[in-house]
């Protein structure tokens, strides 16, 4: 399939792109934006194909770019050379990168994951920033989770912004957007040791009983998790404050858990 140019603000695929910078036009569309050559390596690299491949004109030759370019043709997919001034209306920054891609989202259920793919799994529960939840998609990616789980109302894993803050690792990592009644049923159907940050009769994180396959669960920024959820973890640790902070970011708590189950595992 032959490239196609597109150089007016106006045009259609133009503004239904652009539009999907907006979690509603997402939802509706099942599409959202990824940007910059590595994250759409990465996603090449994984078998994620972008629908639409959107390039500047006047760009400088790459070989990474002619592979996606080839593998966007190959599953019949658009490519698109807008003039800089279109991509940065798509995009919404005023020095966007080279190549943007629209990708179809995808659906994982509880049901369709292996709990005994990875040893450790990682859980949020009402995580509110896009940035905190990409980075916890780039931790599981680092210690080799099976996937993030993602309880009740979370923010957009496919948000431009959560996308970014992954690091590409929302190619690499299993996604499942589910609620707390559904959550908790499918893990006590098999295998699984729950784990969470907790105040509440918890045991010092560097010396507690971790088993695979384990589910580090953290919960909303300001609030915590509910009550009732620590309640039905297996286990709940605590993390040494030494300082005048009474917590550690939601994203970066998770990461200090996910290492620690690691090494108590020796894996």
């Amino acid at each position: 399939m032959a490239r196609r140019r597109i150089t007016g603000f106006s045009n259609p695929t133009v503004k239904a792109l652009r539009a999907l910078r907006e979690k509603k036009h997402r939802r509706r569309e099942r599409r959202f934006l990824a940007e910059g050559l590595r994250l759409l390596t990465d996603a090449r690299e994984n078998g994620r194909i972008p629908e639409t491949l959107v390039m500047a004109e006047g760009r400088d030759p790459h070989p990474l770019v002619e592979a996606l370019e080839q593998a966007v043709t190959r599953v019949g997919g658009e490519v698109i050379e807008v003039p800089v001034e279109i991509l940065a209306k798509i995009t919404g920054k005023d020095n966007p990168q080279a190549v943007v891609g629209a990708f179809a989202e995808w659906d994982t259920t509880l049901a369709a994951l292996d709990r005994s793919a990875a040893p450790i799994w990682l859980v949020a529960q009402a995580l509110r920033d896009p940035g905190n939840l990409g980075t916890m998609l780039r931790t599981g990616d680092a210690v080799g989770a099976g996937g993030l789980i993602l309880i009740d109302d979370c923010a957009d894993p496919f948000s431009v912004e959560a996308v970014r803050a992954s690091m590409g690792a929302v190619f690499t990592q299993a996604i499942v957007q589910t609620r707390w009644e559904g959550f908790l049923p499918w893990l006590r159907n098999g295998p699984g040791q729950l784990v969470a940050a907790s105040l509440r009769d918890a045991v010092p994180y560097r010396s507690a009983p971790y088993e695979a396959p384990c589910f580090v669960m953290v919960g909303n920024e300001s609030q915590g998790l509910p009550e009732d959820y620590e309640a039905a973890c297996d286990l709940r640790v605590t993390m040494p404050m030494r300082g005048r902070a009474d917590s550690l970011n939601a994203a970066v708590a998770a990461a200090v858990l996910a290492y620690e189950v690691l090494a108590s595992l020796e894996i």
